[in-house]
This record gives structure tokens, C-alpha cells and sequence, in this order.
């Protein structure tokens, strides 16, 4: 018996593999990335560093090496997704991936899986999706690439990264709708049982200039502190605005509000930041990313607000992203180091980093 049904089994994949071979519009594409950078702090005392992915300082540091394939069959009805990292910044972003024995997991080759799904659309108007896939919150994205600033926002940094789990998305015109569940906020594998709810609604004019994002992310526990971080709920409300002014000059709008209840303190921290974009020619534009954070109560944060400010140039060699960036912020609290060792309420810095898309 075990041996007539494995052998109907490979004889029903012999006939889907016969099938898809002779699929004219089945195709397969290969992409992928490598960054690296080097950072400067101004106070040459510790890295002064609170955001992802940049945490060094007076050092050449490697970024991350991406390789990516996307799959498509019977017209892009079914599509397959493996998006693949190694170095620094892959590890910080699954960053729940890894050896047991370091609080994690257990699974350190997870790390390297950025991006793993598998989408269906039954009609042009819906698509299924499921995997592990970036998140909707936000507007800075993990790939340096896809970002004009290559250090980090507070929001991105704080906010989920990813979402292990599935989704459907609709869309009529300009309008989408999509709805998801997950594992809780960025872990690969569920290491318990709470489950995060997912949401868009998405809009825009009609000829594409101004998009806008209501993005939704939320975890809900019980009386037994279930969430991690001795949480009973936790809940972001983010919205991103985009305005493409015309062909030089574009500007964008995130807003986000994250709510924690950990059984004594209820209440959460709001972010904002506005990203000014202009390209004087094709080779050479110029973004400035003003940021602001506050948090009253102290609930996440160590300073009660954070006002982050970030100059970046980019310069484009063809596939080549050279992007020197100057940053200032400044804190209510000392959260800074100073030269002398002491705190400070302010720190700047500089680097330039290298970004080749292929």
C-alpha cells in the first residue's frame, strides 16, 4: 500500500513538473546586492548609536550581501519568492534567529533568510501570500538600496521588520485592502503562541503622484504578561504620505504610534519623520531626513524626545550607490556620550557608504 501511494505521489509530480516545464510564460529572474560603509562619531567615545545597522564607529564595516530569486508560472498567478542575506545587517534584522544558548531561537541559518513566500492570485484583483515577508509598517525598507538615506530612522529601528505568517491583498484602482495573521513580531519560528494581526489600506490620485499607507500592526496576551517584553498588548497605527512634486523633486511623510500595555503602564510613543527628496540630474540627488520622537511617560524610550537629523548625498556610478551622510541629533535626556566620558544631550556624525545593485 505505502508503495502504490508513493509511487502515484512521484507520478503526480513527474506530471506537474511536465506541466510547468512546458508553461511558455514561466520564468525565473536573479538579483541581488552588497553594501558597506564606513562611520565616524564626532565625540570619539563609543558609538553614540541607537539605530539599526550602523552601530560602529572609526571602522570599515561590511553591510550585507543579498542574492534574490523570484519565480513566476501560468502568467503570474503563482509566484515564489527566496530573498537571501548574509553579513551584519541580515543578523540584526532576524535578529530573533540564531544559537539557543544566546536567548534565541535556536536556528542560526534563519538569519540568512531575509525573505521566504509563495504568492497565488486567484483573480487579477486578489493575491495570497505566505512566507516570511518585510513588513508593511514604515517607509525605510531593510535593502539599502531601495533607501536614499543609508543610516536608519528611530521608526524603522523600533518598529517589526518582518512577519512570518499570511496575507491577502485586494486592490480596485488605486485603492488596496490587505489583511493578515501572523507569528509575533519578527520571529521566524512562533517560540510562543501569541499571534500578531496585520492590516493596510492603501490610496492615491489616479495618475500615481501622491500615494498614502494606513498601516496596522497588533499582539494581544493575556493577564500572564504572554508577549515578550512582560507585555499584555502591543499595537502600531503608522501612516506614510508620498507626493512626487514632479521629475526633481519628491517628499514624504511617516507617522507612526506605538501602544504598550505591560499591566501597570498603558500608553505608548509617537514618531515622525519627513524625508525632502531632490536629484539634480540623474547621477546626483540630495535627501534630508528630519525625525522626531516622543515619549512622554518614558514607556520605551530613555529620553522623554529625540530630534534626529540626517544629510545624505547620492551619487550614482550606473549599478554603483555612493552615498556620503552627515548626522545631528539631540535629546531631552543625556543618552550621549561626550570626549571627556561624560553624558551629553547631543552627537553627530558622518560616513559614507557604497551600494552595488545587480
Amino acid at each position: 500500500m505505502k508503495k502504490k501511494l508513493l509511487f502515484t505521489g512521484i507520478c503526480l509530480l513527474l506530471k506537474w513538473s511536465v506541466g510547468f516545464s512546458q508553461d511558455s510564460t514561466a520564468k525565473l529572474d536573479l538579483s541581488g546586492s552588497v553594501d558597506g560603509y564606513y562611520r565616524y562619531n564626532f565625540s570619539d567615545n563609543g558609538t553614540n548609536n541607537f539605530t539599526s545597522f550602523t552601530n560602529s564607529h572609526n571602522s570599515f564595516e561590511l553591510g550585507m550581501a543579498s542574492l534574490r530569486a523570484d519565480a513566476s508560472a501560468l502568467k503570474g498567478k503563482v509566484t515564489a519568492t527566496a530573498d537571501l542575506g548574509f553579513g551584519r545587517r541580515a543578523e540584526e534584522f532576524s535578529y530573533n534567529d540564531g544559537t539557543a544558548d544566546a536567548g534565541k531561537n535556536g536556528f542560526f541559518s534563519l538569519a540568512n533568510i531575509k525573505q521566504v513566500y509563495i504568492t497565488y492570485s486567484p483573480t487579477s484583483k486578489l493575491k495570497l501570500t505566505a512566507g516570511k515577508f518585510s513588513t508593511h509598517v514604515g517607509y525605510e525598507l531593510l535593502d539599502a538600496y531601495l533607501n536614499r538615506n543609508y543610516s536608519m530612522s528611530y521608526m524603522f529601528t523600533n518598529g517589526p521588520f518582518f512577519h512570518t505568517g499570511v496575507k491577502a491583498d485586494y486592490t480596485a484602482g488605486p485603492v488596496g485592502l490587505m489583511l493578515g495573521l501572523s507569528n509575533y513580531t519578527d520571529q521566524s519560528t512562533a517560540t510562543n503562541n501569541v499571534k500578531t494581526l496585520i492590516g493596510q489600506v492603501s490610496g492615491g490620485s489616479s495618475n500615481g503622484s501622491f500615494k498614502a499607507y494606513l498601516n496596522y500592526v497588533g499582539s494581544y496576551g493575556s493577564n500572564t504578561l504572554a508577549i515578550p517584553g512582560n507585555l499584555k498588548s502591543l499595537s502600531q497605527y503608522d501612516l506614510v504620505l508620498t507626493e512626487k512634486v514632479n521629475n526633481k523633486f519628491n517628499l514624504a511623510l511617516n507617522a507612526t504610534y506605538q501602544q504598550r500595555d505591560n499591566g501597570l503602564i498603558n500608553g505608548g510613543w509617537l514618531g515622525a519623520a519627513l524625508y525632502l527628496n531632490y536629484d539634480a540630474s540623474a547621477s546626483n540627488g540630495i535627501t534630508f531626513r528630519s525625525e522626531y520622537i516622543a515619549d512622554e511617560k518614558l514607556i520605551y524610550f530613555t529620553s522623554k524626545n529625540i530630534f534626529a537629523n540626517t544629510l545624505s548625498l547620492v551619487h550614482k556610478v550606473g549599478p554603483l550607490l555612493l552615498i556620503p551622510e552627515l548626522r545631528y541629533e539631540v535629546a531631552e535626556s543625556p543618552i550621549y556620550k561626550k570626549n571627556d566620558g561624560s553624558n551629553g544631550t547631543a552627537a553627530f556624525s558622518a560616513l559614507i557608504a557604497a551600494v552595488y545593485k545587480f
